[in-house]
């Protein structure tokens, strides 16, 4: 048997969620063109629990609580996970429908007289644990569903433009030199790199956030002869900018193509914010254990609220704004520099110059 309360909400919850519904439609925006079983999906399932939380009759022993419990966390993610399938849905208005929801209850609940206060908060207790529930899961879920997109997209981007760079690769080779549409054909394959580079960033990130860690291939690195090569290539770009300070034989096991990488996307950042015309260092130095690469610009420090958020995915300072790209190149060398289990961090000060320092193992575990 159910007690009065619990009796009342098993026979007006056709009625409860008929209330629900008309509220909902009034003022949740992404409900208006939802039809009700989609709009009650999983609801139902939370008054019949609901039902029996506030029935006395039910022995509550500590087995039967746990279960109630695990039951209600099911209903909540579920309700959580469908609603994350709206296009147009947000937190927001995840938190209002329950919201509602509660106030509907209550309303019909207290129609003959106000609820114990057991009940009451029986009640409000079970709505903020459904809401956590639900939030959880629809956070969750969402992430899911954009980190899917993400791999999907960046996967089905990579197929024409390989074959847009191997069909400029070939025009290339057939142009005699002096033609004059090489140099249009050679920046249309450096454009096609950078796409490409931007590309792997969006789909190493989405790895990233899915928990999945970097896949490196290490081998034996001659670090001085990396860094140099990478310089060599830099200063053809921007100019005899780049100035090597570097202890000889210098090296370790690493990924050489992902400590490229990183020195390729520090070296130019010092470039896009350091000041013009100013040499830039990159000084390696080693010891019987470990290895640390700087690269320096002068410049503009970079300020201590802004340093926070440097290495955040998809964040930009207001120096950067203006610049092109994800966000993502100094959230990704981190995250590099970090599987070889080294560190990366920033130092800047007025007079002083930015300085960005790498430190790596030399035999990485």
């Amino acid at each position: 048997m159910l007690n009065e309360t619990s009796d009342r909400l098993q026979q007006n919850a056709p009625r409860i969620m008929q209330l629900w519904e008309k509220r909902a439609r009034e003022e949740v925006s992404s409900f208006i063109h939802q039809d009700s079983l989609v709009l009650q999906d999983s609801l139902p399932l939370y008054l019949g629990q609901l039902v029996d939380e506030l029935s006395t009759q039910i022995e509550r022993t500590p087995a039967r609580i746990r279960t109630d419990k695990v039951e209600s966390t099911r209903i909540g993610k579920l309700h959580g996970q469908e609603r994350a399938g709206y296009a147009d849905y947000s937190m927001t208005q995840l938190i209002f429908e329950y919201h509602i929801l509660r106030q509907v209850i209550f309303q019909v609940l207290e129609e003959e007289g106000p609820l114990a206060l057991r009940e009451r908060d029986i009640i409000i207790n079970s709505i903020e644990q459904s809401v956590n529930d639900a939030a959880t899961q629809f956070s969750l879920t969402l992430r899911e569903i954009q980190e899917l997109f993400m791999v999907t997209l960046t996967h089905d981007l990579r197929g024409p433009v390989n074959v847009v760079k191997m069909g400029t690769q070939l025009i290339l080779r057939r142009m005699e030199r002096g033609d004059a549409h090489r140099d249009v054909a050679v920046r249309i394959v450096s454009a096609i790199d950078r796409m490409d580079a931007m590309i792997q960033d969006l789909l190493d990130a989405s790895r990233l956030r899915a928990g999945e860690s970097l896949k490196l291939e290490l081998e034996a690195c001659d670090l001085a002869r990396l860094v140099q090569e990478i310089v060599e290539d830099l200063n053809f770009t921007y100019g005899e900018r780049f100035v090597v300070v570097s202890d000889a034989e210098v090296r370790s096991h690493c990924s050489p193509k992902q400590i490229r990488r990183v020195i390729e996307n520090l070296a130019t950042n010092a470039v896009k914010y350091g000041a013009a015309d100013t040499p830039i260092t990159l000084t390696l130095q080693h010891s019987e254990t470990q290895i640390s690469l700087t690269i320096r610009n002068e410049g503009n420090p970079i300020a201590l609220d802004a340093q926070s958020i440097l290495f955040q995915q998809f964040r930009r300072t207001l120096d950067a704004d203006e610049q092109t790209g994800w966000g993502l190149g100094l959230f990704l060398a981190k995250s590099i520099i970090e599987a070889h289990q080294g560190t990366l961090q920033v130092e800047s000060a007025a007079g002083k110059g930015t300085s960005f320092i790498i430190r790596l193992p030399k035999l990485p575990r």
